[in-house]
Formats: structure tokens, C-alpha cells, sequence
């Protein structure tokens, strides 16, 4: 699997306005957790650890969602694409971790990085249309929540498994720590 380098992430100013500071932090996990899954083959996107389902290849792929969820479908009200559209979730909630074993490592990390540059574009058409207090167009929530809200929630979802793939990874091949170039 290739390096994250084909996407562009903004810099995590040391003392930026409020749009570069939560978009820098959101870029900064995002690229964190691409070094923790790039250069793996098939085998080691499939490791799990002690009683664990947990995989990287799961992990890339249910970020990929998240991405979509959040920023395509829950931020502007649009439906997903592929590979989302035709799976029925409430059927099957664990599809993408379970489905992730079926791809190659080139294809779950371009799945996520497309999911990530539609997202970074949702993000700019959103601050352009409204700013980050511009509301969701879809929620379970009784309240519709705003885009800082989103990108916070979306940050959270990177750090909470990013730490998983830091676990699985050092399992793998003893890589610990962040992206040297941050």
C-alpha cells in the first residue's frame, strides 16, 4: 500500500483562527493514522489482536464510511455512493469491518482517501455556504448539529481508532509513535 501523499492536508497551526485549528487537528489525526496503515500487505491488514475483530483493513474502511456519513450524507443531505449505496445496515451493521478482508490494500486505501478529499471538499462548501455554524441536513439527532460539532465528532472517531491501529500495527512490524513528518 503507497503513502498517504496523494492527498493534500492542511497544517496544524501552532496559533491559527478556529476554521484552521479544527480542520488542522481533524488533517493531522487523518494523516497519522494513514502512516500507521501504509506500506501493510493484505496479510497484516487482516491481524487482529487476542480476542479482538479488529483489523487495519476494517479500520481504513470504516473510516472511509465515516467520512461519507458525516460529511457527504449527514452534512449536505446527499446520498452515499459506492460502495455504501447498496448496503443495508441495519441488516448487516458490521459491513465494512467484515467486507474489508475481501479487498487489497491498494483498494481499501483508495477507497479512504477518496472518502477523505470529498470530505475536505464538503468542508470547504460548507464554510463557503455558511460558515461552522451552518447545521447538519440530516441527524438522529432531535437537534441538528453544526459543522464544528461534525468535524469535532469526526475527529473523535479518528482518534479513538487510530489508537486501535497504533496497538495492531506495533503487533505487527513494532512501528509506534506519529508520522515523522508532522
Amino acid at each position: 500500500m503507497s503513502d498517504d501523499n496523494e492527498l493534500t492536508f492542511v497544517d496544524f497551526p501552532a496559533a491559527g483562527g478556529e476554521v484552521e485549528s479544527l480542520t488542522g487537528a481533524l488533517d493531522r489525526i487523518r494523516r497519522t493514522f494513514a502512516w500507521k496503515c501504509g506500506g501493510l500487505d493484505a496479510d497484516a491488514l487482516r491481524v487482529t489482536l487476542g480476542p479482538s475483530t479488529l483489523t487495519i483493513g476494517g479500520l481504513l474502511k470504516h473510516l472511509a464510511f465515516c467520512e461519507d456519513y458525516y460529511f457527504t450524507r449527514s452534512l449536505h443531505g446527499r446520498e452515499y455512493g459506492a460502495p455504501w449505496a447498496g448496503v443495508d445496515f441495519e441488516a448487516d451493521p458490521e459491513w465494512e469491518w467484515r467486507t474489508a478482508a475481501d479487498d487489497s490494500p491498494d483498494e481499501l486505501m483508495a477507497l479512504w482517501r477518496s472518502a477523505v478529499a470529498r470530505s475536505q471538499a464538503a468542508v470547504d462548501e460548507a464554510l463557503a455556504d455558511g460558515g461552522l455554524d451552518l447545521r447538519v441536513e440530516r441527524t438522529q439527532w432531535t437537534e441538528k448539529q453544526s459543522l464544528r460539532r461534525v468535524i469535532i465528532d469526526m475527529s473523535e472517531e479518528y482518534a479513538r481508532h487510530t489508537g486501535h491501529a497504533d496497538l495492531i500495527r506495533e503487533s505487527i512490524d513494532g512501528l509506534v509513535g506519529e508520522d515523522p513528518r508532522q
